[in-house]
Order: structure tokens, then C-alpha cells, then sequence
């Protein structure tokens, strides 16, 4: 359908990305970068073209029984506002919010905003390639948080008696929100759709098996790498090898000696006992020579310390994540007013 030649001539050659009726012949444009409103000719008005540029600040959304307002905020700049029919005005904020994202940097180019939902003080945005979420009264605002599906490696869904909480692991961090359940289903579809299409993967059961693989690799890397810096590690040529050619005689004159001290016969107990200590006595004398003195003992006291110590800080910041995770929940519920 050929457009209103007042509106080709506003476009000025640029490209149309989304169209949609507001009834009647009145139609709403959105290009790369702004909002175009066409109203056609009535008995109340002339033929004209409205535009909104979408670098704005904040997205704001007035409802009415009939009409909506969509409020477009440029800080400064003060603000500009075009109401729509209610019946339409999803279908009019999700190409509005797909050009704000755009001109704002927060999508890349190609990027695609493939489903957007409101539900109160809560809105999702899904792309191609990340979750945008946005809490409080503006559709959306500079307040907003981000998870790039490139660091997802779960997702999971936890249905309630009024509401679903979407649980999404982030860089090994569950992040959630509630979705109210009569609208639960398509955001699952959407969400899982399109993190499993950037993986590239069919379902989400393959999704963390990719991911536990991923993570694989990437300690098996670390390990190769520590050994090849291990391999590279110097301390010079060393002490002298240890000379225990004469250890077996010396053990043996040892023996012989304490025998004629002592009276007794080497092949008994105490004899062996004796020999035992002498040779152990000489052996600690050869470390000595070398400079070096056996610390087996110390050394399995310290590894069992640090073990002990390894273990103490694990649990604790197993302790301080379920402590961080109890906090956001809270934080979320007391931002939707519970």
C-alpha cells in the first residue's frame, strides 16, 4: 500500500521498519530513527505528519478507557506526546521501543526486539540477543538492567498460585522475575525461543549440556596453561644430589657400636630398635650436609590446614550468594509493592 505523499515526503527516503493502523486512514511509521504519526484530512483537522525523534530518555505510558498517550521524555529538551487508540497501543510501543533501543545503543546493529510485555510496573523486552527489564512507573528509562543471552546458561520456570518467576542464570548468578500466569506461557515461548536460537540449540536441556561443556573446556584450558607456565618455572641448578653410596656402611658400623656400648645382641628387639635409630640419625645428618632437613610431617599438617581453610571459604561464599540472591528477591518484591 503506497503511502500519503506528505508522509513520503517527511520520510525522505528513509526506510520504514514497522507500520501500524490507528484507524481510520492515520497510520504510525517507525524508522531507524524516529516516529513518524500520519493523520489524514477530517473535519476537525488538516492533513499532517507529527515526529518524534527516538533519543529519548524515558518511555512513558498514560492508559484510558479509549485512547493512550505515549510520552516521549529528551531530558532538556522537555517532552513530546501522541495518543493512539488503547486497543493498539501494544502494537504501537513495541516498534517505538525497538527505535529508542536502537538510537540509544542499548541493541547492536542486526540485533532484532523480538516480543515486548507489560505487566503493572514491569516491562520485558526480548531480542535476538539479550533480556532488557525495566521496573517503575516510565515503560522504560536509563534505570534498566540487561542480561545478554551470551551469558545465560539456564533458564527456568517456577509456576505459582498467581504468578510464574522466570529464573535466569546469568554468569553463574540466578536472576528472576514474576510474570503473571495468563501471560506466563507466551514469555516462556518467547524467552526460550530465543535464547536456544542464539545458542543455537533446540531446547534447554541442550542449552546447559553446551554450557556444562563450555565450562569444561574452559578449565581444562586453565589447567594446560598452568602446566606450561608450571613447565617454564626455574630455580636454577639446584643443591647437589644427595650421596648415600656410604649409608648402608654407615648404618652398619652404627649398629656394631651401639652392640659393644651397650651389650646387646643387635639381632633381638632392642637391637633392631637401636640400629633403627642409628640409621635414622644418620640419614637426618646427611640432610643436614645438604642443607635441607626432611619436613613431611609440617608439610601434611599445612596441606590440611589450607584443605580445612579451602573448605571454610567455599561455604562461606555459598553463605554470602544465597544472602545476595535472598536481597534482589526482596528488593524486586518491595519495588512491585508487596
Amino acid at each position: 500500500m503506497s503511502l500519503p505523499e506528505i508522509v513520503q515526503s517527511t520520510l525522505d527516503g528513509e526506510s520504514v521498519a514497522a507500520r501500524v493502523g490507528l484507524g481510520g486512514d492515520d497510520l504510525l511509521l517507525v524508522t531507524p530513527t524516529r516516529t513518524l504519526v500520519y493523520r489524514a484530512e477530517g473535519l476537525l483537522s488538516d492533513e499532517a505528519v507529527e515526529e518524534y525523534p527516538h533519543d529519548a530518555e524515558r518511555v512513558g505510558v498514560s492508559e484510558g478507557r479509549r485512547k493512550a498517550k505515549v510520552t516521549l521524555d529528551y531530558g532538556l529538551d522537555g517532552e513530546r506526546t501522541f495518543s493512539v487508540p488503547t486497543k493498539q497501543l501494544d502494537q504501537v510501543l513495541h516498534p517505538v521501543l525497538a527505535g529508542v533501543f536502537n538510537a540509544r545503543g542499548i541493541t547492536d546493529p542486526g540485533e532484532t526486539v523480538k516480543q515486548t510485555y507489560r505487566f503493572s510496573e514491569l516491562t520485558i523486552v526480548i531480542t535476538s540477543a539479550r533480556l532488557v527489564r525495566h521496573i517503575g512507573a516510565a515503560v522504560w528509562d536509563e534505570e534498566y538492567e540487561e542480561y545478554h543471552f551470551g551469558d545465560v546458561t539456564d533458564l527456568d520456570f517456577e509456576e505459582g498460585s498467581v504468578a510464574t518467576s522466570v529464573v535466569l542464570t546469568v554468569g553463574g548468578r540466578q536472576e528472576r522475575f514474576k510474570t503473571p500466569n495468563d501471560q506466563a506461557r507466551a514469555v516462556r515461548e518467547g524467552l526460550v525461543s530465543a535464547v536456544c536460537a542464539y545458542h543455537n540449540v533446540d531446547s534447554v536441556e541442550e542449552l546447559r549440556a553446551a554450557t556444562a561443556e563450555d565450562e569444561d573446556e574452559d578449565e581444562g584450558d586453565e589447567s594446560v596453561a598452568d602446566s606450561e607456565e608450571g613447565d617454564t618455572v626455574s630455580f636454577g641448578d639446584g643443591p647437589d644430589p644427595l650421596d648415600t653410596s656410604g649409608v648402608d656402611g654407615d648404618i652398619e658400623s652404627a649398629s656394631e657400636s651401639t652392640d659393644e656400648a651397650t651389650g646387646t645382641d643387635v639381632g633381638g628387639p632392642a637391637g633392631s630398635a637401636a640400629t633403627a635409630d642409628a640409621a635414622t640419625a644418620k640419614r637426618d645428618d646427611g640432610f643436614g650436609e645438604s642443607g635441607f632437613k626432611s619436613a613431611g610431617v609440617v608439610d601434611d599438617d599445612i596441606a590440611r590446614e589450607l584443605a580445612d581453610l579451602r573448605k571454610q571459604v567455599e561455604a562461606q561464599n555459598e553463605r554470602l550468594e544465597r544472602q545476595e540472591r535472598t536481597i534482589r528477591q526482596l528488593i524486586e518484591e518491595l519495588r512491585q509493592g508487596r
